[in-house]
């Protein structure tokens, strides 16, 4: 009698948004969290710091505020470009590679920004290290959203996006307070750049790859096995488990060059998308004019509005605090509310600027309102960061968020190059000091009609989060 042939058992099929929406976070996130966290600091000071060192840098090479403003504008220029580059890479080679390259050359370039020997290399130097700072942020963002459950997705990109506003917030005092009394104007650059080389190597070692780009690629699965693993360590299926990612259209991961890039700029105004993208970009482009003006100007603004150094320093860390605070009591009712919650900061920011700008202040009074000012203005530019990457699918969310970014560098640009005007009109007594505030009141305006757009649509169902 033949023995019968022992029963065929498939391999389980496995989908990733299931692990990964039905995780409880645990120290593989709060991990991850970290480490992008710590990028995102390292970026926020590599990129804001150099407006604290204008008196020093004018000084040794002679610049006038044109030029100085053109070192300014270059550094946030180049953003504008390493965001889409960087998007680009992080959905073809993968978001942990991008991010540690990106993190790699911004250490580097700010560390030889110090020994910078002319105007024209400082300009050039600047421009180098802000395609890679621009090209972090969007890959962080879409790294850390492909990791978290849909309800925690605002607050965590909330969360790890506070890392850049503590850079912020720490670079005046650092630099002012620290460095430049003992050590001159170099040592915050060098110290910048050795700590992100540092960063780096960090990277390297503890930074995962993304669980929903590895799905996408159909690779590596005893990786892909070992992540899940550490998310959810109650699964027993995983030997010899095929990997899936639920909506992934197989034809997107298998394009290369010029057609993948011409693909996904498609996908991002596909269907709902076609309204969505450029309200997004609209509304990030008016918040980071405004945003970048104050980091990029502000130091010489408030020392117009009667500040002395070392309160321009505190007053941009009381700033960039307050920020973060608007942004920890917004991210909560983002996840629940939706992009509807982000209209409110805007709507009430509006109001401050135009009374700043017809009230005259004391010293003590200014700082105080532009601390109230930044708990709604800084919070607000939070909130379209958080929601930004919620909106694509996972084989084009860094191209998403990095021509998101990109678009909204075009804001920042303005903000350093517009700056540049009206603050040579300022140091000339053309114009008063804080009549520069009426011109910012138009960016949280935008900011707001856009916001309510995109809010809109959510509730009334015409859009909704990708997964």
């Amino acid at each position: 009698m033949n023995a019968k042939p022992a029963p065929q058992i498939s391999a389980p099929v496995i989908d990733v948004v299931d692990i990964v929406e039905g995780q409880q976070l645990g120290w593989f996130v709060v991990r991850l969290v970290l480490v992008s966290s710590l990028v995102m600091f390292l970026d926020g000071y590599d990129l804001n710091v150099i407006p604290f060192t204008r008196p020093d840098v004018m000084k040794a090479y002679h610049l006038d505020t044109g030029m100085w403003g053109t070192v300014l504008t270059s550094g946030v220029g180049g953003t504008l470009l390493g965001s889409i580059v960087f998007g680009i890479l992080g959905d073809r080679l993968g978001r942990r590679r991008a991010i540690i390259c990106a993190t790699a050359v911004f250490g580097l370039f700010t560390l030889v920004f110090a020994g910078a020997a002319n105007y024209g290399q400082m300009v050039i130097l600047r421009l180098l290290n802000g395609v890679a700072l621009g090209g972090a942020v969007p890959l962080v963002w879409a790294l850390s959203v492909e990791y978290v459950p849909r309800r925690y997705r605002a607050t965590i990109v909330t969360v790890i996006m506070m890392g850049y506003g503590i850079g912020v917030a720490v670079a005046g005092p650092i630099a002012v307070k620290l460095l430049i009394p003992s050590f001159g104007w170099q040592a915050v650059f060098i110290f910048g750049g050795a700590a992100s080389l540092l960063a780096a190597a960090l990277l390297y070692w503890r930074l995962p790859e993304s669980l929903r780009f590895l799905a996408t690629q159909g690779r590596r699965p005893e990786q892909l096995a070992r992540i899940v693993r550490e998310l959810a360590p109650e699964r027993t299926d995983l030997e010899g488990a095929t990997f899936i990612l639920s909506g992934q259209d197989p034809a997107d991961g298998s394009r290369r060059g010029i057609a993948a890039v011409t693909h996904g700029l498609a996908a991002l105004f596909r269907g709902p998308l076609r309204w969505i993208t450029p309200l997004v970009w609209l509304a990030y482009a008016a918040s980071s004019l405004s945003t970048f003006f104050f980091t990029s100007w502000g130091p010489a603004l408030f020392e117009k509005m009667g500040l002395t150094r070392s309160q321009v320093a505190w007053c941009s860390f009381s700033n960039s605090i307050c920020g973060a605070i608007g942004a920890l009591l917004l991210m909560r009712f983002t996840d629940r509310l939706g992009p509807i919650s982000v209209a409110l900061l805007p709507a009430i920011a509006l109001p401050l600027l135009l009374l700043i700008a017809h009230v005259s202040l004391s010293p003590t009074t200014f700082m105080g309102m532009m601390a109230v000012l930044y708990l709604f203005l800084g919070g607000s530019h939070y909130g379209i960061i958080s929601i930004t990457g919620t909106f694509y699918p996972t084989t084009h969310r860094a191209l998403g968020t990095g021509w998101a970014s990109a678009v909204g560098k075009v804001g920042s640009v303005a903000g350093p190059w517009v700056g540049t005007g009206i603050m040579s009109a300022v140091i000339a007594a053309t114009i008063p000091a804080k009549e520069t505030f009426l011109f910012l009141a138009l960016c949280p305006s935008v900011f707001f009609l856009c916001m309510l757009g995109i809010g809109l649509m959510e509730r009334r169902g015409v859009v909704h989060a990708a997964e």
